[in-house]
């Protein structure tokens, strides 16, 4: 699996590379800042691009809006987004354009060899990561109107851990239950959250957010 490091700080992009290479990646390019980022992107192409979302030139969300502009360029390059703190919405606008092939993981996990190892691995072949601290963080809040209400604990259950990027046979793994038991309940979700099958929306993206926002 082929991937693109972007980070403007270069201790932190040889470590991540360092780590990624040992566990089998081809590190094909590193970029420095957001342009840069985009260049080596669009000339590689790689299965994964790792990026920071606080990047130069303006060290705002610059990291974030190229990562926004491969997936549109790039639909086959994964995005797995770097973050120094719990941020809720660059993972909320991540997902906006698709759960597919995205990840939003905090910048301590590259300690958590494994942890970031399998996020970048799961990212590259189209599955989405969300850190457990924002769903955490989504979980501590709580609106006078609470869209989830409707919801089992059960059904809760499940869609956390859909928040968290699992498939439905990692969620059955995860709470013991049968992969049909799974089904049922994310068909259950469906139905309460108020979204029935559509061709231009993706059910799953749109329950994840509803929850990330509650």
């Amino acid at each position: 699996m082929r991937v693109l490091i972007a980070d403007d700080s270069v201790l932190l992009r040889e470590g991540a590379a360092r780590l990624l290479a040992d566990a089998g990646f081809e590190i094909v390019a590193q970029a420095g800042d957001a342009e840069d980022l985009l260049r080596k992107a669009r000339a590689h192409r790689p299965d994964v691009a790792v990026v920071d979302i606080r990047m130069p030139p303006g060290h705002g969300d610059d990291g974030l809006q190229a990562a926004r502009t491969i997936r549109a360029e790039l639909p086959d390059t994964g995005v797995l987004l770097l973050s120094q703190y719990v941020e809720e919405r660059y993972a909320v606008e991540l997902l906006q354009d698709g759960a597919a092939g995205v990840g939003y993981l905090l910048k301590d996990r590259i300690a958590e060899i494994e942890r970031f190892v399998d996020a970048v691995r799961t990212v590259g072949e189209g599955g989405s990561v969300l850190d457990p601290e924002v769903v955490a963080q989504a979980l501590g809040r709580r609106r006078d109107v609470d869209p989830l209400a409707a919801l089992t604990p059960r059904e809760r259950e499940v869609l956390e851990l859909m928040a968290q990027g699992r498939t439905n046979r990692a969620i059955a793994s995860t709470i013991h239950l049968s992969e049909r038991a799974v089904e049922r309940n994310v068909t259950a979700i469906f139905d309460k959250l108020g979204l029935p099958p559509s061709e231009a929306d993706h059910r799953r993206v749109l329950a994840v957010l509803t929850y990330l926002r509650s």
